[in-house]
């Protein structure tokens, strides 16, 4: 099955009656700060939090009776499997979802309470999900890959459909990438229904093998994904939302973590809303861009507000600045933050 722009069109009938459309809001304090004129799509208004519930409910919703009979099973860092769990406890659908150590506990708890079983394993994403590409053939149960699945791209990029419908005439807009399935859902709109508008994509310096990819030309894998933006923590590219980006972006950036996190103390500060680190990373990327950005009407896609309250703390506090107290990771250079135990873990 092919992404396309009546799938997108499809897809959002289908959601409608489960989903209320997102606000895209001009921010003029942001503004004033970046020199453009900045509208926020606030994805954080969905009922899990983040954009891909769209995506969750045109799937599951889709599924053969036995599929549904059978239950699926995935593997997240928490956004995604958040929709899948939703969807499922929607339409009476058993679900297993595995996430890696060190998991955001807030987002393991969303998931546990919405029906869904968990099982921990690996030390990021990646490993979390070649475990669960083992089980899915041992419980005979539905895989539904995080980006790999044209029905999740569809579902996502209804939010696109709602941007040019609220503000049809915008100059660029930003969009966080991690595996890649909500770019894909704007890609594939823009490209039908405003090709004009430049698309750019932005990834953690920490995490950015599509960014390398994209740029080198060939498909790049990279050691590790240990960044803050645990929405953005993916080690490789993806077939089918890699093969829509590496034809239609118009370019790609990376941030890095002090970036990401004065990013969401600026939401906090200056919009008045909560944005995980993989939701700000557009906001962050437009700083870097400020010169190619003046005047200009700038869409920033702010994809999720699951941030652990142990981050978001630490980033307020630190009026976004993180504090990195004693020595660094010898692996990466970096330490993540335990949101159960209020307390820096040596990656």
């Amino acid at each position: 099955m092919e992404v396309t722009f009546q799938g997108v069109l499809d897809a959002r009938r289908r959601i409608g009656a489960y989903l209320r459309p997102t606000p895209l809001v001009p921010h003029p304090l942001l503004s004033q700060r970046l020199g453009c004129e900045i509208f926020v799509k606030h994805e954080n208004c969905n009922p899990t939090g983040s954009f891909k519930i769209r995506g969750g409910i045109n799937l599951i919703s889709r599924l053969s009776e036995g599929e549904r009979k059978r239950g699926v099973i995935t593997a997240t860092r928490g956004n995604h499997g958040q929709s899948i769990a939703l969807a499922c406890r929607i339409f009476g659908v058993p679900c297993v979802i595995a996430v890696p150590h060190g998991n955001n506990p807030e987002k393991n708890e969303a998931m546990a309470a919405y029906g869904a079983e968990l099982i921990v394993h690996g030390r990021d994403f990646d490993e979390a999900r070649l475990r669960v590409e083992e089980l899915q053939q041992e419980r005979n149960l539905r895989y539904v890959h995080s980006a790999n699945e044209p029905q999740l791209i569809h579902g996502v990029g209804t939010y696109a459909l709602e941007i040019l419908e609220d503000l049809p005439d915008p100059d660029c807009i930003l969009v966080p990438v991690g595996g890649g399935s909500g770019i894909s859902g704007v890609l594939t709109v823009f490209a039908a229904a405003a090709p004009k508008v430049r698309v750019i994509g932005v990834q953690a310096e920490n995490a950015a093998a599509v960014t390398r990819s994209w740029r080198e030309g060939k498909r790049v894998e990279t050691d590790s994904a240990e960044t803050i933006a645990d929405g953005l923590a993916t080690r490789v590219t993806f077939d089918l939302p890699f093969g829509i980006l590496s034809q239609k972006v118009d370019d790609m950036a990376t941030v890095s973590e002090a970036e990401l996190a004065a990013a969401v103390y600026e939401y906090f500060r200056y919009a008045h809303t909560v944005a995980e680190p993989a939701g700000a990373a557009p906001l962050a990327a437009v700083r870097q861009l400020k010169d190619q950005m003046a005047g200009k009407k700038v869409i920033l896609v702010l994809t999720g507000a699951n941030i652990s309250t142990g981050l978001f703390r630490e980033i307020l506090s630190g009026g976004g600045k993180r504090q990195e107290a004693g020595g660094r990771s010898q692996r990466s250079g970096v330490r993540t933050w335990d949101a159960e135990r209020g307390t820096r873990n040596r990656l």
